[in-house]
């Protein structure tokens, strides 16, 4: 069928058939269908809208445009889980979570993305660890899953080109926020890495994509839904993103931090809660534990016994990263050359912060990208962050920023005091943990 006719189908808000996306999913790949057409479908489907089996159909299309990874010949010696996030300000919980789902008997072939505008990304917190390959050949990939039972790397040009086609089209196009392409855009990649159980972390407040709880509800519906109509199990938690989640923001401070953590250092209360929560329940779902209490357990003994910390140790040495880096992460993780404290003006609570704002102040000092193209300052955020509801008293530190020269510290530290609230009362108590999805 000609593209322009299955662009008038969706246009005039009918169902398109399977037979209809397959053929728009094929021309994204082989270029059949121009730039146009393509930025004509996918406004004609943010407008109008798609149905549950457009979804799955427009997802398990862009899933089997390329690559589908098989792990049945590849040995491994446990259930192949992964957990996803839609996104937040110092959300480094992959990076705690896949060596501890892999000290407990998963493997997980995580894949991850960049940042994106005010959220950080796995992959450039990772890329400020020196020669860690975001983007290994298949070859290393299967090695560093033997050793350490996780790989977290980038979407290989073979995984799911559509997505990749359809998503640079959508984000020029003011299309990016729609469910449903939201949705086949995640869970292509996914059921592309062949995973048996995947959990969403689906972030909600005034720092995620999804600002409202009634938002972060429909796209966690969405997903869960989808996932479980194209054959992959899954569920869901809808988790607090209205302040910086852990104490610092940025890619090398939140591996270090990350590194922190698993040594048993320093372990942020509610940066712990999420970790523990998605790993135990992927450890559920993989049939690893009977039940979460089992699964909590479990998870708690990956971490006192160190297990999580080899795991992750062995998998940025597969990678390509130091043998110790774990021992001495300051002798390699990149230190921007000034750092400048943010002082509480007056004595009260940490009532409310613009977390939103505050990741764009990251981006601002070069730890994000404006545009596609620029080269992100790995040394550079904020660290020693201020939890909502902490007590104060003036001259107290609220934060540290890590800036490249003492203007961008300056500028970085004045707009963090228009950020961060501080009132003579506490707010009252929010939890991590919103909501959770089964099916």
């Amino acid at each position: 069928m000609l593209a322009q006719e299955i662009i008038r189908i969706k246009r005039d808000g009918q169902t398109l058939a399977r037979s209809h996306i397959d053929a728009f999913v094929r021309g994204l790949v082989d270029g059949s269908w121009s730039e146009g057409q393509a930025a004509a479908l996918a406004m004609a489907m943010f407008l109008k809208g798609m149905s549950r089996a457009e979804t799955v159909d427009l997802t398990l299309a862009m899933t089997h445009s390329g690559l589908v990874m098989d792990w049945r010949t590849a040995h491994l010696h446990g259930p192949v889980l992964d957990k996803h996030s839609t996104g937040g300000v110092g959300d480094k919980v992959s990076l705690m979570l896949a060596p501890i789902v892999a000290a407990c008997g998963g493997v997980v072939p995580m894949i991850s993305g960049r940042g994106l505008g005010h959220t950080g990304g796995t992959l450039d917190k990772l890329a400020s660890i020196p020669g860690y390959q975001c983007a290994p050949d298949v070859p290393t990939l299967h090695r560093a899953l033997h050793s350490a039972g996780c790989a977290i790397i980038g979407q290989t040009a073979e995984l799911a080109p559509a997505d990749r086609r359809l998503y640079a089209i959508r984000d020029v196009t003011a299309t990016v926020e729609s469910v449903p392409l939201i949705t086949a855009s995640i869970l292509s990649k996914k059921l592309a890495a062949g995973l048996q159980a995947l959990v969403m972390d689906v972030k909600v407040g005034n720092g995620a994509f999804a600002d409202s709880f009634d938002m972060a509800t429909t796209l966690a519906e969405s997903l869960v839904q989808v996932a479980n109509g194209a054959g992959l199990p899954t569920r869901a938690w809808l988790t607090d993103m209205n302040q910086v989640l852990g104490s610092t923001c940025g890619n090398a401070l939140e591996v270090l931090e990350a590194v922190e953590f698993l040594t048993g250092q320093w372990r942020e209360p509610r940066l712990l809660e999420v970790t523990r929560t998605l790993s135990a329940e992927l450890l559920v779902m993989g049939g690893l534990a009977g039940n979460d209490a089992q699964a909590l357990q479990q998870v708690d003994a990956a971490l006192r016994s160190g297990r999580a910390l080899e795991q992750f140790a062995r998998m940025v040495t597969a990678l390509g990263g130091p043998t110790d880096l774990c021992e001495h992460p300051g002798h390699y993780l990149p230190k921007a050359p000034v750092q400048l404290p943010v002082l509480a003006p007056h004595s009260g609570f940490v009532a409310g912060m613009a977390t939103r704002d505050i990741g764009l102040a990251v981006v601002e000092l070069g730890g994000g990208r404006r545009q596609a193209g620029d080269t992100i300052d790995a040394r550079v955020g904020l660290s020693q962050f201020v939890q909502l509801g902490q007590a104060v008293q003036a001259g107290a530190v609220l934060a540290v920023v890590h800036a490249a020269d003492r203007g961008a510290a300056e500028q970085a530290r004045r707009s963090l005091l228009t950020l961060l609230q501080i009132a003579p009362q506490a707010p009252a108590s929010a939890p991590v943990l919103v909501k959770r999805l089964l099916a």
